[in-house]
């Protein structure tokens, strides 16, 4: 449709759509103007019918029955773009502006007559709330104009659509449908909406919609609007939650890896509450289940290959075919690297070997392993290197208790502070090295299962002290001094110048009682000696056994006598004995 003269004006304004003030009686309607100059008294402000009596230079020349005729422009009598078709005796509906300007004419206009008759007709649409046809023409700050019978109107930028639209060209020029919001005539304001009708019909379908809904129903939808745990999609005046677990069989970290607000999309529904009308629904379960039958296709010791698609705090997860994935908790990740982020030893998009370590069909989970793809270093140590062997290695790390020494295979070797040096107590000893100094050592311990290898540097040296083990002997019980207490177990002293060290399982029978802050330097506790090695003058010492013996010894005396003792009397009796004892003293 072609603009007014009017909606060319407010395109030149392009902030606001009102119009320049006209002094209208708004208690009067256009029928009322009319009939007050039908009978002879022509008033400023007024609607009477006027005849062309000339046309010349752009203007027509019209008689209203004033002492002078007026002159209008001949574009107010067709729309912007049109060239009107007059003649001498046509008439037409005229608005008085000035019964007489400083030029002795009548000032009078055709587009005011039109839109004060127009005014009349959308007042009552407004007052009913009936919908009018208007067409988009213009854009404007904050909104666009709206050509409404000949009015122009303001259409604000959220009234649009029931979504935010980024192109508004397509709906431009089209007759279509809006609601009146607000109408001010003094300042000639029309506020319009074509949400409002939009959202009526909405309702309408949303009824009836709701009324057929099922569950397995599919159906096409608009995604509205996206969240961190999924996206809600319009289908049609009904709004359904689409659960980010429920998107693919993949694993999806965010709806908008997936999808963008205004995507078509096909979904069923999974769920329907009949009460809260809420909808909850499913793109996966338009497709084939992958995890169907993946207990025969990945069995637990299996190798395969597949690609990170996501890590967290602990582990990474591991695709090994579409919509199949694995975890890799970071435990499983290497042998030697065990308090390194997962980020540190993978990256999302790598290509990775790795063990199938055990499969939950029903709960969907893989759990697999990385480090099981490669040998284990510390098996491989212990095939190439006996207790006793020695050793050359870096300082990795120096701490409170001795020194890391790198070995091979990326393992580390411990040498406790205790076997550095029989000259000085270990805590002055570990004071001569630093990270980076390369050291030979002894093999004393090779520990498999507990992935430890215990090392000694004092022990590439005969003792001064000579053979301090030959007194000593594997059962032999023996009294010790306390001389440092550690996180991982105690420091004792057997004799002056022989120490030994109780680690924290060998500290006590019951669990609860492994803690090694229980002790003090200086006390004095009771140990069973379990070892005995001469080469590297080392005596192993515990607790826990020489408690676990007097447990069964008294078991075995108390219990074989016919006195009827309970197992309480037994214990009772047992724990008289060890405490006539002086175990432990300060």
């Amino acid at each position: 449709m072609a603009k007014s003269a009017t909606a060319r004006k407010h395109d030149d304004e392009q902030e606001h759509i009102t119009e320049k003030e006209i002094p209208f009686s708004t208690g009067e309607n256009f029928a009322d103007l009319f009939e007050n100059s039908a009978g002879g008294k022509v008033t400023e402000g007024s609607v009477v019918k006027g005849t062309i009596v000339g046309i010349e230079k752009g203007f027509a020349i019209v008689d209203v029955g004033l002492k002078s005729e007026g002159r209008i422009e001949l574009k107010e009598f067709a729309q912007a773009g049109v060239v009107p078709e007059l003649k001498v005796g046509d008439q037409f509906d005229i608005y008085i502006e000035r019964v007489e300007n400083r030029h002795g004419e009548a000032q009078l206009s055709r587009e005011k007559a039109l839109r004060e008759e127009s005014w009349v007709k959308l007042e009552m649409f407004h007052k009913d709330q009936t919908k009018i046809e208007g067409v988009i023409f213009g854009r404007v700050k904050g909104g666009f104009t709206v050509d409404i019978q000949g009015a122009v109107a303001f259409l604000p930028g959220s009234q649009v659509d029931i979504r935010p639209i980024k192109d508004v060209t397509p709906l431009m020029g089209i007759p279509q449908p809006f609601l009146i919001l607000k109408m001010d005539r003094r300042r000639g304001n029309i506020v319009v909406s074509r949400r409002a009708v939009m959202e009526e019909s909405r309702a309408e379908a949303r009824g009836q919609l709701l009324d057929k809904i099922g569950e397995g129903q599919i159906l096409d939808g608009i995604v509205k609007n996206i969240t961190d745990y999924g996206a809600f999609i319009d289908m049609g005046g009904v709004d359904g939650l689409l659960h980010v677990t429920d998107i693919s069989w993949k694993r999806i970290n965010h709806p908008s890896e997936v999808f963008a607000i205004g995507d078509a999309v096909r979904v069923i529904v999974t769920k329907f509450d009949a009460e809260t009308k809420r909808i909850s629904l499913g793109m996966k379960q338009l497709e084939s289940n992958p995890w169907e039958g993946v207990a025969h296709k990945f069995v637990p010791g299996a190798r395969m290959q597949g690609k990170i698609t996501n890590i967290t705090d602990y582990g990474a997860f591991v695709e090994l075919e579409s919509g199949i994935e694995g975890l890799v908790h970071v435990s499983e990740m290497s042998w030697t690297k065990k308090n390194v982020h997962p980020s540190k030893l993978v990256q999302t998009g790598q290509e990775v070997d790795v063990q199938i370590l055990d499969v939950d069909a029903n709960k969907h989970r893989i759990s697999l392993g990385m480090k099981q793809v490669i040998d284990n270093p510390w098996t491989n140590f212990a095939a190439n290197h006996n207790e006793g062997d020695i050793i050359e290695g870096e300082v990795r790390n120096i701490t409170d208790f001795g020194l890391f020494v790198g070995l091979a295979g990326e393992i580390d070797g411990l040498v406790h502070h205790s076997d550095i040096s029989y000259a000085e107590p270990g805590e002055e000893a570990i004071k001569a090295y630093k990270k980076g100094d390369m050291v030979k050592a002894r093999i004393l311990v090779i520990d498999i299962e507990k992935e430890r290898i215990s090392l000694g540097i004092k022990q590439l040296e005969e003792n001064p002290a000579g053979d301090t083990t030959s007194e000593y002997r594997k059962g032999q019980v023996l009294t010790c001094k306390v001389t440092a207490v550690e996180k991982d177990g105690i420091e004792v002293e057997i004799t002056e110048g022989v120490k030994s060290y109780i680690k924290k399982g060998d500290l006590s029978r019951d669990r609860q009682d492994q803690r090694p802050e229980r002790f003090a330097v200086g006390d004095r506790v009771d140990a069973k000696v379990t070892s005995v090695d001469k080469r590297t003058q080392k005596v192993g010492l515990s607790i826990k056994v020489l408690e676990m013996d007097e447990h069964k010894r008294a078991i075995d005396e108390y219990g074989s006598s016919d006195s009827g003792a309970t197992l309480g009397n037994i214990l009772g009796a047992a724990l008289e004995e060890a405490a006539a004892k002086p175990k432990k003293s300060k």
